[in-house]
């Protein structure tokens, strides 16, 4: 439950090994690995990681409405070949839609003119044919011409003429430029657009068809996706004389492994710890029933080496943030009741399985803060009953619900720098840290002590304290001459100028009592216009009444859900990342095989 520590291997062995190494370390699965050869100049020549064509293949056939009946079978099946097969099959059906609409883009230009058959250049002299199409207002136009001209049609608003030449006329002998509509009767592109709608139906009937390898394709993305990173990694790889040389990042309890394989390979590794210009990956090591976790944490920003692992503060946070904003455990219920009908089909993979679990807690924590607030679809249980006794929080008390909101952020950020101060324990900055929490503490208590007419001189203190503890160690510059500590001090002060920052930051936690009451609001409001509706209309009222109620309710929840899930990550990723988590890291991409996929 932290980030794992790495170590960087450098690998070299003979080039006639290369293929039988780099295979044998795919199978191992614990190497990042770091390019040692330029890329090829030709973009198209670069192997990229992950079956792309394969992907865009299977898309493609998924799309059709019907497939047909799956084979389940076929020891010739060639995954590789098949996937060219369904690319050269789009990229043909590209082709002939693109011809298709621009017949018919052609035809609907050229109509205007009629169906025209175009004679051969000697019988007119040498001369061609100019076409027109020239609004009535500048009809007059026509008579100032000097070549020979007819209107072949005219509508209610264009004249269309012909005119007939030798030479191109050019743009100028009329108001408007010709209208190129090539050399071909209506006929004949009538004749060739029946053709590529033929053609059409045809490559669609052959697209059809190979819907049949769908569930063995699927079988074999694993394969191509293993062959398309063999392909990455390689290019990755120094090619040196009869040597090779490959390098990357590998975890230290993996180390002896990749030591047997260099060893079985006939090869040489030579280990180095991650030196002080190094950027070593970031790789959280969780257990798979984490992996949601992990998922969330990894969604934004990628923490750096030296950080710590934010993964299970973040899920749970944002489940108690998410549950704050619905605030209805009605609404709870009801993502509850749409997990269990999704839960077979979340069985898959460990990961499908850790999010099942994952939604369990946020509905469970919905179900439980809706219960605390009273919200059940916007009905307040009646007094005495025993929800109502569970009712421990109160929406209209905002005096109160404004100080839950603020003492979370409070607690929020300071866990935040806690853990900052630890992971750079023994350096100057976590110092500075401990400052910011003796600061944040000692400016909420200074606020409540405003509130309250209580005394301001604890809180002060320890807002003082941090203040000159952040002035003091958030500089890591290191001091060599007298002047170094006035640039020391001065970029304490810089650093200090983030308070205001800070309680800005503490401030926008009351969007989980804003969003909640709005939730709240809009579900009781909703519940009162449906009522009215019922008791002014007798009889039509309780559908009207039910209509309200159902589209009301909908709006509303996906409002909510919304709502939790982009504020809920927001609270996490801006304000809480910003105090814990001020490096960016590179995530770790092992160099592995992929799952088999059913």
């Amino acid at each position: 439950m932290s980030v794992a520590r790495l170590s960087k291997l450098s690998l070299v062995g003979p080039a006639a090994r290369k293929t039988d190494t780099l295979e044998a370390l795919q199978d191992l699965g614990c190497m990042h690995v770091l390019p040692l050869a330029s890329p090829p100049d030709e973009p198209e020549k670069i192997n990229q990681r992950g079956a792309r064509d394969a992907y865009k293949a299977l898309r493609f056939l998924t799309d059709v409405a019907d497939t047909r009946r799956q084979i389940q079978r076929d020891p010739d099946f060639d995954m590789d070949q098949f996937v060219r097969d369904v690319l050269d099959l789009m990229q043909r059906s590209r082709e002939m839609l693109d011809r298709r609409d621009f017949l018919a883009h052609r035809i609907a230009q050229v109509r205007p003119w009629g169906d025209l058959d175009f004679p051969p250049a000697d019988v007119l002299a040498d001369n061609r044919l100019w076409f027109y199409q020239l609004p009535l207002k500048h009809r007059d136009a026509l008579g100032d011409l000097t070549l020979p001209w007819a209107i072949l049609e005219q509508d209610h608003r264009f004249i269309y003429a012909v005119l007939i030449g030798p030479d191109d006329p050019g743009d100028d002998i009329l108001p408007v430029p010709r209208t190129h509509t090539g050399s071909l009767p209506i006929h004949e592109l009538e004749a060739q657009l029946e053709e590529a709608e033929i053609a059409i139906e045809t490559l669609e009937a052959e697209r059809v068809a190979q819907t049949r390898y769908l569930t063995l394709m699927r079988r074999n993305l694993s394969a191509a996706e293993s062959a398309a990173e063999l392909a990455h990694a390689t290019q990755k790889v120094r090619d040196e004389n009869a040597m090779f040389a490959l390098q990357g990042w590998v975890p230290e309890d993996r180390i002896d492994a990749v030591l047997d394989l260099a060893k079985s390979k006939n090869g040489a590794v030579l280990i180095e710890r991650p030196g002080p210009e190094d950027i070593p990956p970031t790789l959280l090591e969780q257990p798979d029933k984490r992996a949601a976790a992990v998922d969330l944490a990894l969604f934004y920003q990628v923490p750096g080496y030296k950080d710590w692992d934010p993964s299970i503060i973040v899920a749970a946070s944002f489940a108690i943030f998410f549950a704050m904003i619905v605030a209805d455990a009605g609404y709870g219920a009801v993502i509850f009741v749409g997990l269990l009908l999704f839960w077979k089909r979340l069985a898959g993979t460990a990961k499908e399985r850790s999010w099942r679990r994952f939604g369990l807690i946020v509905s469970g924590a919905t179900i439980l803060y809706g219960v605390l607030v009273g919200s059940y679809f916007g009905v307040i249980p009646p007094q005495g009953s025993v929800w109502a006794k569970l009712k421990l929080l109160d929406f209209n008390n905002f005096g109160a619900m404004m100080m839950i909101s603020i003492v979370v952020g409070v607690l929020h950020l300071v866990l935040a720098n806690a853990l900052a101060a630890r992971a750079a324990w023994g350096r100057r900055s976590a110092i500075a840290n401990l400052g910011w929490i003796a600061v944040l503490v000692g400016g909420f208590l200074v606020w409540l002590g405003y509130i309250k007419g209580a005394s301001l001189v604890s809180g002060g203190a320890l807002a003082g304290t941090g203040v000159l503890a952040i002035v003091l160690f958030s500089s890591e510059r290191v001091i060599k001459t007298p002047t170094d500590w006035l640039w020391q001090f001065l970029e304490g002060l810089q650093r200090l100028a983030g308070a205001m920052g800070a309680f800005g930051d503490v401030l926008s936690y009351m969007r989980l009592f804003a969003l909640g009451l709005a939730s709240a609001s809009l579900a009781i409001t909703f519940n009162d216009l449906a009522m009215s509706v019922m008791q002014a209309l007798k009889g039509p009222g309780i559908l009207f009444g039910l209509l309200i109620l159902i589209i009301g309710h909908v709006l509303n929840f996906a409002l909510a859900m919304m709502s939790g899930v982009v504020h809920g990550l927001r609270l996490n990723y801006i304000e809480f990342f910003k105090w814990g988590l001020p490096d960016e890291g590179i995530v770790f991409r092992p160099f592995a095989r992929k799952e088999v996929q059913e």
